[in-house]
């Protein structure tokens, strides 16, 4: 963290694990946070710094903290990490969602609205001081031991109490944004939608590569950069996760579903789907009937 960023901002796609609408993640000594580079991506991001004292870049800012920090990040404001091997912190807790993880409408309720002001306000990157950051801080790192279910609420919590705080600063002023300012943005998204529109269907490298105007090496070497998956993984778990979906209606057959999904080989499907949720299509189906009785 020894010199200003100053060069394009890569994009980073995040994707929720299954089941889950935002992600959390805990660092530690013994599992750091590696993602040093400057980067972006669509979600918002709380960042609580236990201890240790290191650099913020956010945008256009920059600056240091002291005695840990806790940071909320707005939409596709670009900054890098903010601990490495010399920052002394003794963990780092990392909450990431999109703006509408609750659904479209859900933050333009009345009783949301401090909540979607922060949004607004998270758009120059928040850092949040006093009692706020231990007290709020302390909240977000037992987020580890909560189920899902806890997790979620404790987080609206987390939310509101830093909608209602007064000891904050605005770190970017000027909002240095990438929501209008980038081609790999606008490259990302074409291939995600091309993949929600025909994941029934098989997909050939070629015809991807095509539709960004990229060679097959190219476009699978980007991809892999982009998402840490390749290409072929990424169109499985997409079709895995509507299979689940499927499942869960109870209204098809698993042989059924597993073409539906875009697989045109059920022992493939089998296989897929058991190394990707720990159980076969049938337990899984299994499961959810149990649950829901």
């Amino acid at each position: 963290m020894d010199t200003l960023v100053k060069s394009k901002p890569a994009f980073e796609a995040i994707a929720p694990d299954f089941g889950h609408s935002f992600t959390y993640q805990k660092f530690s000594a013994q599992k750091p946070n590696k993602n040093n580079v400057w980067h972006y991506h669509p979600e918002l991001e709380l960042v609580y710094v236990n201890g240790g004292s290191g650099r913020r870049q956010i945008g256009s800012h920059v600056s240091y903290y002291t005695q840990g920090d806790l940071i909320l990040i707005g939409s596709n404001l670009p900054h890098c990490g903010f601990t490495d091997a010399s920052t002394g912190n003794s963990n780092e807790s990392v909450v990431q969602m999109k703006a509408d993880f609750l659904g479209s409408d859900f933050f333009d309720i009345p009783e949301m609205s401090k909540i979607r002001n922060l949004f607004e306000k998270a758009k120059g990157g928040l850092a949040f001081g006093g009692t706020s950051k231990k007290k709020i801080g302390e909240k977000i790192e037992i987020l580890e031991y909560k189920t899902d279910f806890q997790r979620l609420l404790a987080i609206l919590n987390i939310l509101n109490e830093l909608a209602s705080s007064t000891e904050y600063e605005i770190l970017n002023a000027d909002h240095l944004s990438m929501e209008f300012q980038s081609k790999e943005n606008d490259r990302i998204n074409t291939i995600f939608n091309y993949v929600k529109e025909n994941y029934r269907q098989p997909i050939a490298l070629e015809e991807m590569a095509d539709l960004v105007f990229m060679t097959v090496p190219s476009f699978c070497r980007y991809f892999k950069k982009v998402t840490q998956k390749t290409f072929v993984q990424f169109v499985n778990e997409y079709r895995l996760v509507h299979a689940s979906n499927l499942l869960s209606e109870n209204k098809l057959s698993i042989t059924q579903i597993c073409y539906e999904s875009g697989f045109n080989n059920f022992s493939h499907f089998n296989k897929s789907f058991r190394s990707f949720t720990g159980m076969s299509p049938s337990k899984y189906r299994n499961e959810l009937k149990s649950v829901v009785r």
